[in-house]
């Protein structure tokens, strides 16, 4: 019996289990996915979480337990990974030891407030951040107690999870303060390391103007080096200084320790995969997928999926004994929400950036890119009920297989990469 393992059940590791499940005979792959929790965290909805918007108002909106979206025949195993012989090919847990003819990792990264000097211990005390169930929740809070003020939100260093959330958390502050009646009491504060507020030309552009339309302002070039909670205030490494009466943070980002350790990481707990194939680089037999893998692309769930589906591709690939595919382009697409019900949509890879258009029939849509519409908050909102449906079991989010893991460049305004 050959043994596939992956490690981790977030997005991209509960799609490779599903479908290979399907591929693969039971009666000559054994598979096992290994996750230290039970619990699935839907992660658009942390965004939400803090408002209370949208019928995103406590935990049993976003959190389901994993198991449930774990085939038949695919052994589950809590348990917390310490570390991975590439050359024994065996993973050891705190509880054990697994040997794989075929490895997929899928550890996904995490926040690190404790790397900000004074960041970690002002949490909870007008310092938040809202990229894990418990955080959202006190921002949720915070925010219901916020008279008014100066609001920051802060993005560390890049790269982030989601990296369209600052835009999507501000248009968020300034749609919820404005239902409160207190927006003309708060000044809203948008403050990155970057020099703008997204990081592709075409769309920072156009978020720009909104966040002017909005009354939100923007503190470019500002890399965050302390927090001095007590005075307030924020300071760069530059010697920069801002202040603030509620402070939102992302804060830096990493993979996996254990990735490190186990000569598998970047320094940073990124595993160097090939941007293309998604094989781990050095190795015979592991492949990874999603919010892990050191690409130059989004850290999102859309990310995820199309990956998965190179990620399954090239196992079967291998394992029927054919060439493996560079399929993967870097394809990544976000709703970007704006309040008052309404968002963008950006669709793009490693070469192409957001562009005008119709996704995803070309000319029809129903959804328009780089367009600030009610049709796109729709597909949204409508978003989480297929996350849990249909795309962890593997299954095709629209008919005719529309979304596809490849960019399309049908029904895109290209003349702007002209300029």
């Amino acid at each position: 019996m050959k043994k596939l393992l992956i490690l981790g059940s977030g997005t991209g590791g509960t799609i490779v289990a599903n479908v290979m499940r399907k591929k693969l005979k039971s009666t000559e792959w054994d598979i096992t996915i290994i996750d230290k929790n039970v619990d699935h965290i839907y992660q658009p909805g942390l965004l939400f979480l803090p408002f209370a918007l949208y019928g995103y108002e406590n935990e049993t909106a976003v959190k389901k337990d994993r198991r449930d979206f774990i085939p038949s025949g695919v052994n589950f195993v809590q348990d917390e990974i310490k570390s991975i012989d590439k050359n024994k090919k065996t993973v050891k847990t705190a509880k054990g030891s697994y040997t794989y003819d075929k490895l997929v990792i899928a550890l996904g990264c995490d926040v690190h407030p404790g790397e900000i000097e004074g960041m970690k211990e002002s949490i909870g005390n007008g310092v938040n951040t809202f990229y894990s169930l418990p955080e959202a929740l006190r921002l949720q809070k915070d925010l219901a107690n916020f008279k008014g003020g100066k609001v920051i939100l802060n993005i560390a260093e890049m790269p982030i999870k989601c990296p369209v959330a600052p835009l999507e958390f501000i248009f968020l502050a300034d749609y919820y303060f404005t239902k409160k009646g207190i927006r003309d009491k708060v000044e809203i504060n948008l403050c990155t390391p970057a020099p703008g507020a997204f990081s592709k030309p075409i769309a920072s552009e156009i978020m720009s103007h909104s966040m002017k339309d909005k009354n939100i302002h923007l503190i470019p070039n500002f890399p965050i080096a302390s927090v001095d909670n007590k005075k307030k205030i924020i300071k760069s490494f530059q010697k920069e200084e801002t202040n603030y009466d509620l402070l939102v943070s992302i804060p830096p980002t990493r993979g996996a320790d254990i990735l490190d350790d186990s000569g598998l990481g970047n320094g940073a707990g990124y595993v160097d995969v090939d941007h293309h194939t998604l094989k781990v680089k050095d190795t015979d037999d592991i492949y990874a997928v999603g919010d892990v893998c050191n690409v130059p692309t989004s850290k999102a769930g859309s990310v995820a999926h199309f990956m998965a589906e190179v990620v399954i591709e090239n196992l079967l690939n291998e394992i029927n004994g054919k060439s493996i595919h560079p399929d993967f382009d870097g394809h990544s697409n976000c709703f970007i929400e704006t309040g008052f019900k309404k968002a963008y949509l950006i669709d793009f890879n490693y070469k192409i950036e957001p562009l005008p258009g119709k996704f995803p029939l070309p000319g029809i849509g129903p959804f328009g890119l780089l367009k600030d519409t009610k049709m796109n908050h729709r597909g949204k909102m409508a978003f989480r009920n297929l996350y849990w449906k249909k795309l962890l079991r593997g299954k095709p989010l629209a008919p005719f297989n529309l979304v596809k893991n490849k960019l399309q460049m049908a029904g895109k305004d290209t003349s702007l990469l002209k300029k």
